[in-house]
């Protein structure tokens, strides 16, 4: 039975199976409903004499509670059980909450002293030991619970669940009410003349205290920073905090002072840490907190064993995480009706006039069908209509249009060239969609010959679209393969030398599994694309993906307002600057942050902000 009291603004909902009915065979358990970002869940001890059936409802409900340690979960499991289920094992995420199948209730009329349950559902997602979200194409889940009769301290026999996974499972609504996402920071590696660049590592942690550490949600988040990125962005990034670095023993509560300065008590492993080492750890924490509205942190502090190690403010911090960009407003760029790059300068955010810009790609010497701009803003690179020819050139100086960088062979338009896109370190990237050969390209500085990159994962797919995030690190591709066109995240890693360097993409992996087609895509700030697409029988969506494939946490699905056929779609490095949309009926119009569609120009295609 569940009871619930209104205690000021937060609802207190106790859950449990002290006199649960049970009317089948198959139960769904759901200890919440979406958007109860403020309730709060209390489990409830196993009454006296329950059935094998409530035991293993209460056991499940109790999952989704506030419950220090999950004591109250552990009462639900044999004594040994106990003693070894981990619940920070990772979690398995499904669509609703878990059905249990099992016997019916005749059947736990007898005697026996053993019986199992079955939890099905459909998987997807999953949170592995290091709080990193992994979305799933939806597929059956199914886990044995096994359950045996077992004398309790007062000499009765009670049924418990011997045989439990480790982790949690949890529907939807109960994973989205009860972690949220956060980004930590690390730095790029191998960055040219060593320059910093923080990269986000998206993870979740629990809203509120977790029950297993008893931490707030920024000292669980400080503490998820100190461990070290996870292991798919690993291999491209490092951590300032020397190996070993952890909160001080005993430090659940990290909140700034009235200051808004936050301390930060280090174990001794972070003494050894340099002056500029020591400032570069602290812009790691202020990246990672500034998100959280109940950490408004304006300088961090941090402490080793023999007192303060140093102090970074918030704008000190800024030059730890250089985006490699123009000083001013970034503009948008897009293609007019004859082919000549326009700029609608960027004071104006996506409302100005539309003016040509200086240089060969503003004449219209060769009509272009796609643009791409560099994130200084000094120079871009341009595909020609009919896909074949890419052209790189100054937006300042003057002059000839100069000989094309790279020229496909395709014989169909489609099966050329695709938007051009520059990553942060000011490299120039593009697929050539030949049938006969298709190849993801590189260009250094976007000059010299162009350099192909491995892609191991992408199997029989081939490369629509791609667009590199400011980091430099991640990459996002449109993957076509048997007629469906998905939303693809990878790696990108660099070896060998100047000289000779090996560029890959590895370790792809789904973003947006529920969208069966995709169209369309772009970053948003430092670790969010917006996409658009269909689910499975669905009508075209605009919506928001975490670099982690997960939707953001302010909202249920991340999806915007609608807006009629969508055909490309842009965002800046900037959050607060307009999502601008290339559309077949209103022509580029633009969503300001609270505000509705609105059109911009009736005519315009291959919109871009620098990038």
């Amino acid at each position: 039975m569940r009871t619930s009291a209104l205690l000021g603004c937060s609802l207190i909902v106790l859950v449990g199976c002290g006199s649960m009915p049970v009317t089948g065979d198959v139960k769904a358990v759901d200890a919440s409903q979406p958007g109860d970002s403020q309730v709060q869940v209390y489990a409830v001890e196993p009454r006296e004499g329950a059935t094998p059936s409530e035991i293993v409802d209460g056991f499940l409900e109790s999952m989704t509670s506030d419950d220090p340690d999950f004591r109250t979960t552990r009462k639900y499991l044999s004594a040994d059980a106990a003693k070894t289920w981990q619940p920070s094992e990772g979690t398995t995420v499904l669509a609703q909450a878990p059905n249990r199948g099992g016997p019916l209730l005749h059947e736990e009329d007898r005697r026996d002293d053993e019986t199992s349950y079955t939890l099905t559902g459909e998987k997807v997602a999953a949170v592995d030991a290091q709080s990193s979200y992994q979305p799933l194409a939806p597929t059956d889940y199914s886990q044995m619970l096994h359950l045996v009769r077992e004398k309790t301290a007062d000499g009765k026999s009670e049924w418990r669940i011997d045989i439990v996974p480790d982790g949690l499972v949890l529907g939807q609504s109960d994973f989205k009410r009860l972690y949220r996402s956060v980004n930590k920071y690390y730095y790029a590696t191998g960055r040219p003349n060593g320059q910093p660049t923080l990269v986000a590592d998206p993870v979740y942690v629990r809203n509120g205290t977790d029950p297993v550490t008893r931490m707030s949600t920024a000292t669980q988040t400080v503490r998820t920073l100190l461990e070290g990125p996870t292991n798919w962005l690993r291999p491209v990034v490092d951590s300032r905090f020397p190996t070993g670095t952890a909160l001080r023993k005993g430090v659940v509560a990290l909140a700034p002072d009235d200051q808004n300065v936050l301390k930060v008590p280090l174990n001794g492993k972070a003494d050894k840490a340099g002056r500029t080492a020591c400032r570069m750890m602290a812009a790691q924490v202020l990246f990672t907190l500034k998100d959280l509205t109940s950490a408004r942190v304006e300088q961090v502090e941090l402490e080793g064993t023999r007192g303060r190690l140093c102090a970074l403010d918030a704008d000190e911090a800024a030059k730890f995480s250089s985006d490699s960009g123009s000083d001013g407003p970034d503009s948008q760029y897009f293609i007019d009706a004859k082919g000549r790059l326009q700029r609608i300068p960027g004071a104006n955010e996506g409302s100005g006039t539309p003016e040509v810009v200086p240089g060969p790609l503003g004449v219209g010497t060769v009509v272009m069908g796609a643009v791409g701009v560099a994130r200084d803003e000094q120079r871009a690179a341009a595909v020609s209509a009919t896909g074949q020819s890419l052209y790189v050139a100054s937006l300042d100086a003057e002059g000839p249009l100069p000989e094309p960088v790279v020229t496909s062979t395709a014989k169909k338009a489609a099966d050329r060239l695709s938007a051009p896109s520059w990553d942060g370190r000011g490299d120039l990237w593009v697929a050539d969609r030949d049938l006969a050969g298709p190849r993801l390209l590189r260009l250094v500085k976007g000059e010299g010959e162009p350099q192909e990159v491995r892609v191991p994962g992408l199997g029989g797919g081939r490369i629509e679209e791609l667009r590199l995030s400011a980091d430099g690190v991640r990459i996002a591709l449109l993957v076509k393969e048997d007629g469906r066109t998905t939303l693809k995240i990878g790696r990108v890693e660099r070896r060998g030398t100047e000289a000779a360097p090996e560029i890959s993409v590895e370790e792809l992996r789904q973003a947006a599994p529920q969208l069966t087609d995709v169209t369309a895509i772009s970053w948003s700030g430092r670790s969010r694309l917006v996409v658009v697409g269909k689910e499975s029988g669905g009508v075209q969506q605009v919506r928001y993906v975490q670099a982690d494939g997960s939707t953001p946490s302010s909202g249920a699905s991340g999806v915007l307002p609608g807006v009629n056929q969508v055909r490309k779609v842009a965002a800046a490095d900037d959050e607060l600057l307009p999502l601008m949309a290339e559309t077949e009926g209103d022509g580029i119009v633009k969503l300001s942050p609270g505000d509705n569609w609105q059109t911009v120009l009736e005519e315009g295609t291959s919109l871009v902000y620098p990038g």
